[in-house]
């Protein structure tokens, strides 16, 4: 699992360049570790590419700039 990917996931491929993804969202298409995948998260917020949000009381991620 690369950072790509979970951004071609939230922006599914530019289609949708706004669109906001849960965490649970997330972790179930990639089918990942959820403490590397936090860690990949994480490091996409810090560098600015990634919002952190809240969608249904869930946490959920925006991209901002790719």
């Amino acid at each position: 699992m690369k950072k790509i990917d979970i951004l071609n996931f939230i922006t599914d491929f530019r289609k949708s360049p706004n669109a906001v993804k849960t965490h649970a969202e997330i972790l179930s298409h990639m089918k990942a570790d959820e403490v590397m995948l936090t860690n990949l998260l994480n490091e996409l917020q810090q560098t600015k590419v990634l919002r952190q949000t809240e969608r249904d009381g869930e946490k959920a991620y925006q991209v901002v700039t790719r």
